[in-house]
């Protein structure tokens, strides 16, 4: 297999195998769902109203990629591509556009990773403790924001997209994610003070 077919670790790279799923090879999707399968299920659940819907939203948006292998250029990462799909499936079942409101939310708790922001770190005994609490934080906290600013934190935060590859994800303009990065930044910050506030005797 040519080098440009493989990527840092020596597998074959997701442009290789979109390639092959294109002429057919349902085994090499297989591998490209595998590989992409949970972020593609936190996205979609971030942007849905539910576990059953979210699951909905990643066997669509999977059976898109696999129907549209052939439309992959590789000028950005697959996962930013099938999370632009994933965005669109998740809006068209639920009848909206692109900018439209999102509904109402609910836990997501992949994106406790982003309790690092909330002082996570040490691992002794009683940092655990702590880091236990501060996760219960920032769970709750995020179950009080809007699907779009979870969706957002999701991508840059968890995923570590960069600013352009969220941006195409969510169909903005780079400004215009960065404002909504901010925002949903600052609304995370003012959850978290609150709930921390609210438990206090």
């Amino acid at each position: 297999m040519p080098d440009a077919e493989l990527s840092t670790g020596g597998e074959p790279s997701d442009a290789a195998l979109l390639a092959r799923t294109a002429s057919g090879e349902r085994a090499a999707f297989d591998v490209f769902v595998a590989r992409h399968r949970a972020a593609v299920f936190r996205f979609a659940r971030a942007v849905s109203r539910g576990d059953a819907e979210a699951e909905d939203v990643l066997q669509e948006a999977f059976l898109a990629a696999y129907r549209g292998a052939h439309t992959f250029e590789g000028r950005a990462q697959a996962r930013s591509w099938l999370f632009t799909i994933t965005r669109r499936e998740a809006w068209r079942r639920l009848g909206r556009e692109a900018e439209a409101s999102l509904a109402e939310p609910h836990e997501v708790e992949e994106l406790i990773s982003l309790g690092v922001a909330a002082g996570f770190g040490a691992l002794d005994p009683e940092t655990l403790v702590l880091r236990a609490e501060r996760r219960e934080l920032v769970v709750r906290a995020l179950g009080t924001l809007a699907e779009e600013d979870r969706a957002i934190l999701l991508l840059r935060d968890v995923e570590g997209l960069s600013g352009d590859e969220a941006a195409a994800a969510l169909g903005l303009a780079l400004p215009a994610m960065k404002s909504r990065l901010h925002r949903a930044r600052l609304r995370l910050a003012a959850a978290l003070r609150a709930d921390r506030r609210g438990g206090e005797p």
